[in-house]
Order: C-alpha cells, then structure tokens, then sequence
C-alpha cells in the first residue's frame, strides 16, 4: 500500500452511532407497516378453533433440522472473493422452550406481531466471512472491499394462516463481528484443498470481536399454484448489522409434496436461514427467483462502532440491489433432503476493485421428522 493511499476509517464515534440511528429510524417504521399488515390481514384466522386445530398442529409438531455450507468456490470459475464462505444449522419444533425466544416475542410486541395462535419457534447457529478479491496482500488494502465476518445465534418465530397461505416470521440474531475463527477456517480449508492462504484477515471488520444483532420481520404469500409448480412472494425488514426493506417471488417447478412456505430462499440472508428448507414425502424440483433490496446500511462494508482498518463511507456503496437464485432441490420419502443453488446479487460498491457483481453456491442437507 502506497503512503498515497489512505486507510478508510470511521470518523467518529458520532458517525458510527448515525450508521445505525437513522436506517434504524425508517426501518423501524417499515417493519410497525409490514406487522399491522400482516395481523389486519389474519386476526380472525389465528384461533384455536377445531377446523384449523388438526392440520396446523400436524405441521407445527414437526422436527425439523437442516445444515447448509455455502462456498464461492461452489459456482463456475472456482472465485475466492466478496462472501467467500458461510456455515449455518438450523433446528425448529413447535413444543421448544421459549426462554430463549423471550427478548424476539418483546420486540415482536412493539412493532404488532403479536403472541396469538399457534406457532413455530426454532433457532439457528452459524458463520460466514468475506474478503477482497486478492487475498495474497497482507497489509490493509483500501482499494477492495474490506476482510469481514460473522458467528452468530439467532431464534425465530413463524405463523402459518392456512387459509388465507399467508406466513409470518420474525427472527432476532446475536453475533459477533470480526472474530478470529471465520478466518482460521478458511485457512484451514485452503491448506485441505491446497489454495493459496488468505493473509488479511487481521484487517477485517471490528477485528478482535464486537457485539453486534439484527432483527428481521418477513410476510410470505402465496400468489397462485398448480399441480407441479408454485409461485409466492415475499416482503421482508431487517434492522442491524444489515439494515434493509425488500421484496421478492419465488417459483419451484416439478414433482411437488411440500407446501410451498416449506421451501423460502427468498428469506436467505448470507448463510442466514439458508438451512430452511424443510421437506416431506418424496419430491424433486428446480427453483428460482429474484428480489429487490433497498440496503441502507451494512457493517460488513461499513464497519460499525469500533474503528475499521478498511471500511467505506454510506455514499461510496449502491442502496439498490438486484438479488437472483436458482437450484435444484431432491427430497426423499425417509424425510432426508439435499439442495444445491447458485447464488448472487449486484455491486454493493459504486467504485473501485470492489464494483462488481456478486456469486455464490450452496449445498444444503436435511430431515424432517413427525
């Protein structure tokens, strides 16, 4: 690095406290909208009454775990760069102690998503990293984006409208930004399928760790159906380390057995409940969407409180981004599953090394179990 080119840093304290405040502000806003929504459109439908008793607690009584490893080196061409790698496990039943779940059904309360009916709750554990395009530079590089991670715990809540196929999530997720482990893994991982050793990851984002959360309300439904296809969409908030309103559809085509809420790459974020994919009876398809985000805010770009060796400023990024996914999914009927997608979004970053589009695949596996 030349003496010419200076290390992008925060400002201040103030600066970093505005990088959450004022996205906080609208979000906050968008998902009071997306909740009073949600609940207007089913109040009358959540009741323990005897017609929707049997089959929504038929599904709710389901054990579902899923395991999901994300990896560009999955996708044609072999790239090490942007997210390069993400880990996550998921687990879900209806009769989970809520102890846990008490700070997401609080902050559930305030913006409407009231505790009403019967519900799912589940929790999901995991990591991912990202880094620059040349990870063979051992200084700081302020021309790329900057090394960034994540390991990270979060609970989720979700109820189902069985007759009017709406679905309603909510997910509250603890982490910590810029922990040595991320990049030890992939390390590792390189020295096992011998690549190059990525050498900057003492310059990432909040490097020696920083708390960090994020609080995400999506509203799911389903637009039309056949025998062998489905088509839903899905609005979506989050507020916190990515700080975003979007919308997106997503279509699945071949032999069906799932409800289609089983299936929602639409609500993947990063490794983020990328393991949901839930499945039942024997079944095969091919899936693919798209979704528009607006992003006002995120810290793996952005840093957060603690200073950052590289990070960009808000007006340096794009806030509009074009997110697309296709895969296959095969389900057997012992209720084990596997999925493999491809993944990506556009340019987060306007200039530079850093402009340019974003890819990724995934291999996910699964068992759903009564």
């Amino acid at each position: 690095m030349s003496e010419c080119e200076p290390v992008r840093t925060h400002s201040s304290w103030f600066e970093a406290l505005l990088l959450w405040l004022i996205p906080l502000f609208a979000a906050v806003l968008a998902l009071t909208g997306v909740a009073a929504v949600a609940e207007e459109s089913d109040q009358s439908v959540f009741v323990e009454d005897v017609r929707l008793a049997s089959p929504t607690r038929h599904y709710l009584k389901e054990e579902r775990w899923g395991v999901a490893y994300e990896n560009d080196f999955f996708v044609p061409g072999g790239r090490d760069q942007d997210y390069t790698y993400g880990l996550s496990f998921s687990y879900s039943r209806e009769d989970l102690s809520d102890k846990l779940h008490k700070p997401l059904l609080f902050i559930d309360n305030l913006v409407g998503f009231r505790k009403r009916g019967f519900q799912r709750l589940g929790y999901e554990a995991g990591l991912y990293g990202f880094t620059p395009e040349d990870t063979s530079i051992a200084e700081a590089n302020p021309n790329d984006r900057p090394y960034a991670s994540l390991v990270y715990f979060a609970t989720s809540r979700e109820r189902i409208d069985p007759r009017r196929q709406h679905v309603l999530r909510s997910q509250l997720s603890y982490g910590v930004l810029g922990l040595d482990v991320v990049g030890q893994v992939q390390k590792e991982f390189h020295k096992w399928i011998g690549n190059e050793q990525p050498e900057g990851w003492a310059h990432q984002i909040s490097a020696g760790g920083e708390p960090t959360l994020r609080y995400s309300l999506s509203f799911q439904d389903l637009l039309s159906s056949g025998g062998s296809w489905d088509l839903h969409q899905t609005q979506a908030v989050s507020v916190g380390y990515l700080t975003e309103a979007s919308w997106g559809v997503n279509f699945r085509l071949g032999q069906l057995n799932s409800r289609w809420h089983d299936f929602s790459p639409d609500l993947a974020s990063y490794a983020e409940a990328s393991a949901r994919h839930e499945k039942g009876r024997s079944e095969r398809f091919l899936w693919l969407g798209m979704s528009v985000k607006a992003r006002a805010y995120n810290a793996f770009l952005q840093g957060q409180f603690k200073d950052s060796e590289v990070s960009y400023s808000s007006d340096e990024l794009n806030h509009v981004l074009l997110e697309a996914w296709a895969g296959y999914t095969h389900s057997f009927a012992s209720g084990y599953y596997f999925s493999y997608g491809v993944r990506g979004h556009s340019s987060e970053v306007k200039d530079g090394q850093g402009n340019r589009n974003v890819i990724w695949g995934g291999l996910m596996f699964g068992h759903r179990h009564i």
